[in-house]
């Protein structure tokens, strides 16, 4: 009894401490993200700025200019530069008396204002119940985003208005009380942006008839007093340009990610188009008003209003990339049983909304349709087939848990293992993994060709110094065996054909085969692959950067044929330089040789037979001597894709741990027979 009295209040002190710890951790957590978004906010109003006058705010320019259409006299739509409802153009016009400089500051920190609150107020609305450290990051992350999105960054630069009916509606349903007052916001937001009248049934069906009515009335309103102030201006918008269709640029142009503009990219044009346009609007909207309903009831009311507006983006003529803001809401909603799936759908959303099309998938002719259209494409999801869980699934909340590893002692007392390189037991989710290595690939091949060492002239110079350094090494080493090499395969076409078909060839089949094939049948060890692969890469970067290196063939009066790219011509000033698809300099350390000799150290340790190891270790050997023979890359290029290869095996080691398959091996093998379970 005794030593029971004595160890109560040493065990609520230690409780005591580890709450207040957590509670420090998360303070200190949204401070940081406050402070990213505060940092992305002073970039994104420095860059509009600091751009000159002509070039920033072109879409308001356009507007309130000197020579704006609200300046001067007949319609706002005599050139279609004005894509606005009537009645945006008569909320604009008082701002024509403004001076043009002060109005820019002022539309700039005005739209930043409107970010914050949009942030703020989808924050608010998140669906309950939010854990603490839901609601104490949410806000936030969700600026921090908003100023990322490819729409606030457009209408940041544009001087456009597609913030605010976004605003009015999230205001409209989370903000004000009274059925009527939110009905006036939606209602303004409908007078500015016509689709969004889907909201109206919206709030019909979900029990809200006086909010619907009050939207009708004050569209009609604010539509009628627009019409009374210009009747002609209205004539056109509403009769000649059915609603605004054909004002602004070209409607198949890619930034219109509507129905209407993927049928025309597609080549329909004419009756057929616009019919088949009408049947699927209509479809569209009615799916997604249906399942907008269902969330609401839910009582997930803001992955409803997103899952509205991303209908209104597929149904509208016209959306433009500044009023595809709807698609970033619908992240909140969750989808997948398994823990490892809740990701996929975030991830795609931010990736999509914060990404350029070229960067979500690879540049082949038979993608373009998709990468044309990849932000309609997540709207239409979310839309019509996303299955977003309901709160009553037994899954919302506690979603499957994945299996881990027994945890291992971190390799370095000061080192510790990150978290999320945690020993997975389970395979990871195909769709996320194609997401983050195409991401991640697009990312390596921009800062693969944006380290040229300056201007291209300058760059050339440089990595040519830096190949007179490699091959003066290679001499005093005894390893200057390029020249010799190159012209004896030159000589004999078959072996010629043979290496040249190696190196375009294998570089990325082999190692994407590795990694599927680890994907299908030894999952832990794919993580562990994965992992090294990426530290490998992700130090070459900064080889790439530090030492832009010009490869045998690109070194003037070397005498080494390019057996692969054909006659060189070095009379050009700027010949080896940067080229639409690579960092011709980017050759130290050599990721040809690297990326082999991982695929080789991989099968060699997973295999189960010798002749795969074997085989596997052929093919860093022919990828090193076609390298060489090709003219490619000096001897010293291997041995640094080498180094960078050790390393990434030695960093995912300190940071994860050994690999998980023999740790838990050993563990079931400890364990009494009728324990065990396989992994």
């Amino acid at each position: 009894m005794a030593n029971a009295e004595h160890s109560g209040p040493p065990a609520d002190g230690f409780g005591a401490t580890a709450v207040g710890a957590a509670r420090a951790r998360l303070r200190a957590a949204r401070i940081g993200l406050w402070l990213v978004a505060a940092v992305l906010a002073v970039r994104q109003v420095a860059v509009v700025l600091s751009t000159p006058r002509g070039e920033r705010l072109t879409d308001l320019e356009t507007w309130v200019g000197p020579d704006g259409v609200l300046h001067v006299n007949g319609s706002l739509y005599d050139s279609t530069r004005f894509t606005g409802t009537p009645f945006g153009g008569l909320v604009l016009k008082p701002l024509t008396k403004s001076a043009e400089q002060a109005l820019g500051w002022g539309w700039t920190f005005g739209t930043l204002l409107l970010v914050v609150a949009l942030g703020l107020l989808a924050a608010r609305a998140l669906p309950g119940p939010v854990s603490r450290r839901t609601s104490l990051l949410a806000a936030p992350l969700a600026v921090s985003l908003l100023m990322l999105s490819l729409p606030v960054r457009n209408s940041f630069w544009l001087g456009q208005t597609s913030i605010i009916p976004v605003l009015l509606v999230l205001a409209g349903c989370f903000a004000v009380r009274g059925q009527r007052a939110c009905g006036v916001l939606i209602g303004v937001a409908c007078a500015l942006q016509p689709t969004l009248l889907l909201f109206a049934p919206l709030l019909w069906f979900t029990g809200r008839g006086r909010a619907a009515a009050a939207t009708g009335a004050t569209f009609a309103a604010a539509t009628l007093v627009a019409w009374a102030a210009m009747p002609h201006d209205s004539y056109t918008y509403w009769v000649h340009h059915m609603a605004g269709a054909g004002l602004g640029g070209r409607a198949d142009d890619l930034d219109n990610q509507s129905l209407h503009g993927a049928l025309l990219r597609l080549g329909l044009d004419g009756p057929l188009e616009i019919a088949l346009f009408l049947v699927l609007a209509a479809t569209v909207a009615a799916l997604g008003i249906r399942r907008a309903v269902r969330y609401a009831r839910d009582g997930q009311l803001l992955l409803a209003v997103a899952i509205t507006g991303c209908a209104a983006i597929a149904a509208s003529p016209t959306a433009w990339q500044h009023q595809l803001l709807w698609v970033l809401l619908a992240l909140v909603g969750r989808v997948g049983k398994k823990a490892s799936d809740r990701y996929v759908w975030p991830v795609a959303v931010v990736l999509v909304m914060t990404l350029p099309g070229k960067m979500m998938l690879p540049n082949m002719a038979a993608l373009y349709p998709l990468r044309e259209n990849v932000v309609l494409l997540a709207a239409l999801a979310a839309a019509t087939f996303v299955p977003f869980l309901s709160r009553t699934s037994p899954y919302y909340q506690a979603p499957i848990p994945t299996p881990y590893a027994d945890p291992v002692p971190t390799r370095f007392k000061h080192v510790p293992l990150v978290p999320f390189l945690r020993r997975v037991l389970a395979r990871p989710n195909l769709l996320l993994e194609l997401l983050l290595i195409r991401v991640t690939y697009a990312a390596y091949s921009k800062v693969r060709l944006a380290a040229t060492g300056g201007s291209n002239s300058a760059g050339r110079e440089r990595a040519e110094e830096h190949g007179q350094q490699i091959l003066d090494l290679e001499r005093f080493l005894h390893l200057d065996i390029e020249y010799a090499l190159n012209h004896a395969v030159v000589k004999v076409d078959v072996v010629r054909n043979f290496f040249d078909f190696y190196y375009t060839s294998f570089h990325f089949v082999v190692p994407l085969t590795v990694l599927g094939l680890l994907y299908w049948r030894r999952p832990v060890d794919y993580r562990w692959a994965r992992s090294a692969l990426g530290f490998a890469t992700l130090l070459a970067l900064v080889g790439f950067w530090l030492y832009p290196l010009a490869p045998p063939r690109l070194m003037p009066g070397l005498g080494i044929i390019d057996t692969v790219h054909g006659v060189q011509d070095f009379s050009k000033p700027d010949y080896g330089t940067l080229t639409a698809l690579t960092n011709q300099y980017a050759a130290m350390p050599s990721l040809h040789f690297g990326w082999s000799l991982w695929c080789g150290l991989v099968i060699a340790i997973v295999a189960a037979k010798a002749w795969m190891k074997a085989l596997g270790l052929l093919h860093p050997f022919l990828t090193l001597t076609a390298i060489v023979v090709t003219g490619n890359h000096w001897v010293l290029d291997a041995a640094g894709g080498a180094a960078v290869v050790g390393a990434g095996f030695g960093l995912t080691y300190l940071l994860q741990g050994p690999r998980a398959r023999p740790v838990t091996a050993r563990a079931v093998s400890s364990e009494p027979l009728k324990d065990r379970t396989p992994s």
